[in-house]
């Protein structure tokens, strides 16, 4: 039996779930000929890893730093992934054409979905990276009005309401010391590193609304926390990459897994694991 081989890349790569999660898929839908891999490949590794696939490969995930680094290696990107320039799937196509996508966007809207959030009339970021581009996509899709993206810098500011203008999404930007009135809206994105909103989790109100922090290791972070104690509704980074990761093995196989209850029991054995 042929094998079909696919993988995520990225640097560090060590911590990625991607391969629990794409394998727990593979077993539920029966494809014994498929393989899923990490590689610590860097950006500068990124464009000999990728002229030297065979005919075998199917598919690639990325993740940091690479989400922007393949697109200058690849045939064709999506509508979506064009919108915010991020590509984190790569599907391998039989005529030799390398297609990108974003399943990210749809990832947020589908968790934030699963846990009754359909529309907002308004929104808070935490952070203005790849992921914040991303969020703010999802979020021209289910916020009906004004976002505010809390960053660090004059020029991250400029980037967030420069991606706005673009996804037609209105963006206010207030500096990083003005994050803890982050908290008061109805839904807060948070999508920075691990420890950065740590010293925002006494500054959580009585009565928070939901909050998606797209951290899964560790979790509960400490704004997660500190969330939950005070009864507010959580998404986490292990519902953004479930529902990301059905997207991508719908791409790359063509098959759609069903409840997504396997591929998330995984992803919480690994993590158990882990922290154990």
């Amino acid at each position: 039996m042929s094998r079909i081989r696919a993988a995520v890349l990225g640097s560090p790569i060590e911590h990625s779930l991607s391969p629990v999660l794409h394998r727990a898929a593979y077993q539920e839908l029966g494809l014994d000929e498929w393989s899923y891999d990490r590689f610590e490949i860097d950006e500068a590794a990124l464009p000999g890893f990728v002229a030297g696939l065979g005919p075998e490969w199917a598919g690639l995930s990325l993740t940091m730093p690479l989400k922007r680094a393949i697109i200058p290696l690849l045939d064709e990107i999506s509508d979506t992934a064009a919108s915010v320039e991020t590509v984190n799937t790569v599907v391998l196509a039989q005529d030799g054409r390398r297609l990108g996508n974003n399943t990210d966007i749809p990832g947020i809207v589908a968790a934030l979905h699963e846990r009754g959030v359909e529309k907002v009339p308004s929104a808070a970021i935490l952070g203005a990276g790849a992921t914040a581009s991303s969020a703010l996509a999802a979020l021209s899709r289910i916020c009906t009005g004004e976002v505010t993206a809390y960053v660090r810098s004059r020029a991250r500011a400029d980037e967030m309401r420069q991606w706005g203008e673009r996804l037609g999404v209105p963006v206010r930007t207030a500096d990083w010391s003005e994050a803890a009135a982050a908290l008061a809206a109805p839904l807060v994105i948070a999508t920075t590193p691990a420890g950065a909103t740590d010293e925002l989790a006494a500054a959580v109100p009585a009565a928070p609304g939901t909050l998606f922090d797209v951290l899964y290791d560790p979790w509960p972070t400490a704004l997660a926390a500190a969330w939950s104690q005070r009864g507010g509704q959580l998404v986490g980074g292990l519902d953004l990459l479930v529902h990301q990761a059905v997207l991508q093995v719908e791409r790359m196989t063509g098959r759609t897994p069903g409840p997504l209850a396997a591929m998330r029991a995984a992803g919480e054995l690994a993590l158990a694991s882990k922290s154990g």
